[in-house]
């Protein structure tokens, strides 16, 4: 009885690579001055070193590309590209050879195979190549996050929200930023505020060249705006709301490229109570003691209650109201708005707060208070005020 039986050898071999764009080739550049002792011996040495440019060989890139030494490092977002070949080394047919390659992400299972046939027969010294690919869309043991984005909300005084979007590179090499987009939801118009107009042509704020340097941060803003239909429904936009969500592409050395998509962005929507009062057109800069007119919009922000309005006008030290107070503005339905002009003066100079508005419900005898809605900017009567 043999103790230890010979193994079995393998009919055919199996080799696996992984794809990967090669690397400029670098060299360390040696040279001197002619009046010390080598003299032009590590110039001369330069100019005959095949890897060196013609004319510019004290660059520490060359003309030759290298190929990859390692494995490397695997991002999220790229393309993951591997080769796979099935030898014969044997000196038989092989017959019915099925290949198939499955990749285990945290989450799931996937077959990455081109084609799930079989493959008749195999001569010797043939083989079956397969090259596989796959974007990779989850954060793993041997998967890298490229990129760190960091999102912050900010409410005007109008129902536009603005985005900054800070996105940094975690890489050790520079990024070319080939979009970064926002995505709005159903509710909302986007407008992309990373460009200025010169010339009339429109400029990237981050100059002709996007490139990101490792660990480098950028900021990117956008605001968004209801559209007209969810805007006149005040009852809509409320509490948390969808956004969008951020679609960048970058490509990194020799044009490879990567994209990623972040979750739905929310922000809580902030809270205006039953009666929400906003601007809807007011002056920058007016004149001392003359008279100026804005137009504020009234909303019912309840979905079920129809309310019975009253407006007060109560003068503080600098801002004074011209005109009735305690005017009826009548019934107001849910989720419906009104407009209203109003006219008021300042009796102080520089930056005021117009304060001083009072809307009571009749109905329910309360009361809502408005004050510090918005700031204008009061000049002396001397100075012409430019619209």
């Amino acid at each position: 009885m043999e103790v230890n039986p010979p193994k079995q050898e393998h009919l055919l071999a199996l080799k696996v690579m992984r794809l990967t764009k090669p690397t400029l080739f670098t060299n360390i550049p040696v040279t001197c001055e002619e009046k010390d002792l080598p003299g032009d011996l590590f110039n001369q040495l330069m100019r005959d070193d095949p890897s060196t440019v013609n004319g510019a060989e004290v660059l520490m890139l060359g003309e030759m590309l290298t190929l990859p030494q390692n494995f490397g490092n695997i991002f999220l977002g790229e393309t993951f590209s591997s080769y796979i070949s099935v030898h014969n080394d044997s000196s038989q047919v092989v017959k019915d050879i099925l290949v198939k390659a499955d990749l285990q992400t945290s989450s799931q299972r996937l077959n990455l195979s081109a084609s799930n046939a079989a493959v008749a027969e195999l001569k010797p010294d043939c083989c079956i190549d397969d090259v596989i690919h796959h974007e990779v869309k989850e954060i793993g043991t041997h998967v890298l996050k490229p990129l760190d984005v960091k999102t912050k909300f900010y409410n005007a005084e109008t129902d536009e929200v603005f985005l900054e979007a800070q996105i940094q590179n975690m890489t050790t090499s520079p990024m070319f930023m080939e979009k970064v987009s926002l995505e709005p939801s159903i509710m909302y118009n986007v407008t992309e505020l990373n460009s200025v107009i010169q010339a009339g042509e429109c400029v990237s704020t981050f100059g002709s060249r996007a490139y990101l340097q490792p660990m480098d941060t950028r900021q990117y803003l956008y605001c968004l705006k209801p559209k007209k239909e969810f805007a006149e429904k005040a009852g809509i936009i409320k509490g948390v709301t969808v956004i969008g969500k951020l679609d960048i592409v970058w490509k990194t050395n020799l044009g490879e490229r990567g994209r990623l998509q972040t979750s739905q962005l929310q922000r809580m929507a902030p809270g205006y109570g039953d009666v929400r009062l906003s601007l809807e057109a007011i002056p920058d800069t007016v004149n001392l003691e003359e008279p100026f007119h804005i137009t504020c919009k009234i909303t019912n922000c309840s979905s079920e209650r129809t309310m019975d309005l009253v407006l007060e006008m109560c003068n503080t030290n600098s801002i004074h109201w011209c005109g009735i107070s305690g005017r009826q503005l009548g019934k107001l339905h849910p989720s419906s708005s009104l407009s209203l002009a109003l006219t008021l003066l300042s009796s102080v100079q520089g930056l005021q707060s117009i304060s001083g508005l009072r809307l009571t419900d009749t109905f329910l005898k309360r009361t809502y208070e408005y004050d510090d809605i918005a700031q204008v900017c009061v000049v002396s009567s001397a100075i012409k005020v430019e619209s």
